[in-house]
């Protein structure tokens, strides 16, 4: 399995940070099997990183690694969607192939 380098990027400590922080950690957890880094990356302490980027609204997931890099919006509370994005077939999928 590969190693996953996600970059989530928030606004301050707003709930909907929170909510995207819990759920993508939540997601990792269940899916991932402890092959993944997250890096929690703040626009209001580190703005020249989302300038970098191109990041325009917050919440954003970026899967930097393994390619290819790939975007996801929003506070990532839709599991299947976030899977998707990350071309990760959903652990209760896998039997069905």
């Amino acid at each position: 399995m590969d190693q996953y380098l996600l970059r989530l990027y928030i606004t301050g400590n707003s709930l909907r940070s929170q909510q995207a922080i819990a759920n993508i950690y939540r997601i990792c957890r269940e899916e991932l099997n402890n092959q993944y880094a997250v890096e929690i990356i703040d626009v209001l302490e580190q703005p020249h990183r989302a300038e970098q980027e191109k990041v325009m609204v917050t919440p954003t997931l970026i899967k930097q690694l393994p390619p290819p890099l790939q975007r996801i919006i929003g506070d990532m509370s839709n599991t299947q969607r976030v899977l998707l994005g990350l071309d990760i077939l959903p652990a209760e999928l896998d039997f069905e192939r």
